[in-house]
């Protein structure tokens, strides 16, 4: 059900791409696109907090509240999360709450601006760096009337925007028993694919190496939009 609410992939001036796995008891990953008029292109992933149905119906109705914002609205990233902030205080939702990351991209300035509540950084490639771009502010419906600020940045020629939850990186190493390290993570998404193999394939395929399944504890989602 919810692998039949995420937008397909699209082509043209933006190209999409995205792998979502869910864990064996499902989490509350969430993550859609879509432009907002001819120039500006909306990208979020929304990870709600547990397993189960309740934190995936929260995370799908998060979704739609973003799909239902308007132009003028989901233009502006701070306003998106205070927006859902004010909508889905944890207190009011049987304690839970989201991490989300929000970005808008703007075709014609190829400028995008960004932010994120309590979310892992999303990675900008391009130009030979990778770029970190940080969440803003704490995780969406722990306090009300919170404000959240927007970054906005220039994008590369080809940028490459990779936007993830933290279950494609909180892994425990089979050789080990620990964690995968953050560091170690950063520096294998900074390797290029082999020929013929995505970005994502490549981190799908070196998680499950390393721990030792291809079961998920936690959702596995990422989505990657190229800016041509």
């Amino acid at each position: 059900y919810v692998r039949s609410l995420l937008d397909a992939p699209i082509e043209g001036r933006v190209e999409t791409s995205w792998r979502f796995v869910p864990s064996a008891s499902l989490g509350g990953d969430s993550f859609g696109y879509h432009w907002i008029d001819d120039r500006r292109f909306a990208i979020y992933l929304i990870d709600v907090c547990g397993h189960g149905v309740g934190p995936a119906l929260m995370s799908i109705s998060a979704m739609n509240m973003v799909r239902s914002m308007t132009p003028a609205q989901a233009s502006d990233p701070s306003e998106v999360l205070s927006l859902l902030n004010a909508s889905f205080q944890m207190e009011r939702h049987n304690g839970m709450y989201f991490t989300m990351w929000y970005g808008v991209y703007d075709a014609d300035a190829r400028r995008l601006s960004y932010s994120g509540g309590g979310h892992p950084p999303a990675f900008l490639l391009g130009g030979g760096e990778m770029q970190l771009l940080e969440s803003q502010g704490p995780m969406i419906g722990a306090l009300p009337e919170l404000d959240w600020a927007s970054v906005e940045i220039e994008v590369p020629a080809d940028g490459r925007l990779l936007v993830f939850s933290d279950g494609v990186y909180e892994l425990e190493r089979a050789d080990t028993g620990e964690m995968w390290a953050w560091d170690e993570f950063v520096e294998f998404m900074r390797g290029d694919p082999s020929p013929g193999q995505s970005r994502i394939d490549r981190l799908v395929d070196h998680a499950t190496t390393l721990q030792g399944c291809d079961e998920f504890e936690d959702d596995f989602s990422m989505v990657e939009a190229v800016f041509h």
